[in-house]
């Protein structure tokens, strides 16, 4: 089933805030949509700010995130870098997999990709697999 892009944000939240709970987090939603986070997340006294994004495989068997946001007025496309100090975790929904994927932004530069499928060519430096990535760190 085809999902407009709102509706895959959407998705992506409400499979994220599923998977925190069993993983025992309380979860909390921001009242504005205008924070640079989608979820706060909270476990024996620690809060996370959660931004959440909606992630399929691609044609590598990867799923790759950067960090940064674009958008499209009647100026043009704009990119904005993601300022990680406002994020302490990003978690990254696959419908392909429908599984959450959990990593702290802070340790990456402009993007990183989890390995779904071993790599064509069986590199194994630097290869990041998914399933390393299930719980929040």
């Amino acid at each position: 089933m085809a999902h407009h892009t709102k509706e895959k944000g959407d998705l992506g939240v409400l499979k994220a805030q599923l998977d925190l709970f069993e993983q025992g987090y309380l979860v909390m939603i921001p009242l504005t949509e205008h924070a640079p986070f989608d979820l706060v997340a909270y476990r024996e006294g620690k809060f996370l700010r959660v931004q959440v994004k909606y992630k399929s495989v691609d044609h590598t068997g990867g799923i790759t995130v950067h960090f940064r946001s674009s958008w499209a007025d009647k100026e043009g496309t704009h990119t904005r870098f993601v300022d990680k100090d406002e994020i302490d975790l990003y978690c990254i929904y696959c419908p392909d997999t429908d599984m959450c994927y959990y990593l702290d932004p802070k340790k990456y530069n402009r993007s990183v990709t989890l390995r779904v499928e071993a790599p064509k060519n069986n590199q194994s430096q630097n290869v990041k697999s998914a399933a390393d990535f299930r719980r929040v760190p």
